[in-house]
């Protein structure tokens, strides 16, 4: 078998929340545009407690948020005011520059509520970086599945498994989510140039290699592969076309200059920056 390049993730805690991060990393910076990958790792929040990520900024990249358990609530500065469920895609392109907020909707908090998902970022193609800001939302009806000989395949972004999901993607873009029974088989072609498989839950193989659960393994340019199940599985695949040069990352701002990474640092500290309204809490420019 060709090589593979395997990502362990880092442990992390945002604002309270545990998650594992597989992008970026020292293994790989990034699979197609995908230069970010949190998975949101399954959490019970107690009534009276839950996810509160405050205002904050981002330039030059798209963010997804998709949940397997649980409900957000997403604001952003464009006045987007959505209440994103399990199944549904959160998608909101920052461009020249937005804030957002994301945090469990009011009556989860009463009550008390899990969380399970993913956050993830997309680098924007160079002649985008600067577009105008946008949101929408996909709930999960609208989103392609396929469903055969005990293999599920639902069309998170992109294209790919002969799906096309109605997320706006800005260049080639793969992001799957692969649900498989014991002793199923998915055939994995090579419909992009860069892929990587993320394994949620469960044991599968690849080919004849046995794939690590909370784990990012990275496959080879060109080749095609065959990913069965031992057990009931839970994959995510991300891939695309390679970035168009290489993209800086500070902090929350993504770009292939480091002029407009400083300009959008010097923004936020100063307060010149685009508000969610009816927001005045914030997250401060780390030093």
């Amino acid at each position: 078998m060709p090589s593979l390049i395997l990502v362990r993730p880092r442990a992390e805690d945002v604002e309270g929340q545990p998650i594992l991060r597989a992008l970026p990393s020292a293994q790989r910076r990034s699979v197609g545009p995908f230069v970010f990958f949190d998975h949101i790792l399954a959490n019970t929040f107690a009534p009276g407690s839950g996810m509160n990520i405050r205002q904050h900024p981002h330039i030059g990249l798209s963010t997804l948020t998709y949940l397997f358990e649980g409900e957000v609530l997403h604001k952003d500065s464009l006045g987007s005011d959505q209440r994103v469920q399990a199944g549904d895609v959160s998608w909101m392109t920052a461009g020249s520059g937005v804030a957002h907020v994301e945090r469990t909707p009011a009556e989860l908090l009463k009550s008390g509520s899990r969380l399970h998902g993913l956050q993830i970022w997309l680098a924007l193609p160079r002649e985008q970086e600067n577009c105008a800001p946008s949101y929408s939302h996909h709930s999960a009806a609208s989103l392609p599945v396929s469903e055969a000989l005990g293999v599920q395949v639902r069309m998170l972004a992109g294209e790919g498994f002969c799906l096309k999901s109605p997320v706006p993607v800005l260049t080639p873009t793969l992001l799957a989510e692969l649900k498989l029974s014991t002793g199923a088989t998915l055939f994995i072609p090579a419909e992009h140039p860069q892929r990587a498989l993320y394994v949620l839950a469960g044991e599968a193989l690849l080919d004849d290699r046995a794939l690590q659960a909370q784990s990012m393994v990275v496959l080879p340019e060109g080749e095609s592969f065959s990913l069965s199940a031992d057990s009931d599985c839970h994959l995510i695949m991300i891939g695309g076309a390679p970035l168009d040069g290489l993209r800086r990352m500070n902090w929350n701002f993504v770009a292939s200059d480091l002029a407009l990474i400083d300009q959008a640092r010097e923004r936020w500290a100063k307060g010149d920056w685009p508000k969610v309204p009816g927001e005045t809490e914030r997250i401060e420019l780390p030093r």
